[in-house]
């Protein structure tokens, strides 16, 4: 796909040439932190490197970015209820008829609808004081 070397991978992924080899050749598994960095690297989803049945390299790539998108924004809490409603969304598809394109849609328009009410939310519920400090760092 990408023809790179373990050396080029390496460097693009942040970890030793060492590391790639234990998981190519010695059968060692990442650490989730190292599986991510490995998807950026390769400009895959987590979905094409953890699920063997997986076809499509770019699947939920949009979600995976997303929930790094929150977890910047929010934290680990905030991407683990991002991650839970988009779970929860997902099981509304069960056995369903919708094509793809039209699941992309509602899953697009759901993470955009999220991150409105997360600000929202900010914007109401954070004391005065963290919102002034907040502004004078910027």
């Amino acid at each position: 796909m990408l023809n790179l070397s373990q050396i080029e991978l390496a460097k693009k992924a942040g970890i030793t040439e060492r590391s790639i080899y234990n998981y190519e050749q010695a059968g060692a598994f990442p650490r989730p932190d190292i599986i991510k960095a490995l998807a950026s690297a390769l400009g895959v989803s987590l979905a094409y490197l953890l699920d063997e049945e997986e076809q499509d390299p770019l699947a939920s790539l949009d979600k995976d970015i997303f929930l790094a998108n929150v977890r910047n924004e929010y934290g680990p809490k905030g991407a683990k209820e991002a991650k839970e409603v988009l779970s929860r969304a997902s099981a509304l598809f069960a056995g369903g008829e919708l094509d793809e394109e039209a699941k992309d849609i509602f899953f697009q328009s759901l993470m955009e609808v999220y991150l409105e009410s997360k600000n929202r939310a900010r914007d109401k519920f954070t004391p005065q004081k963290r919102k002034s400090k907040k502004a004078e760092m910027k």
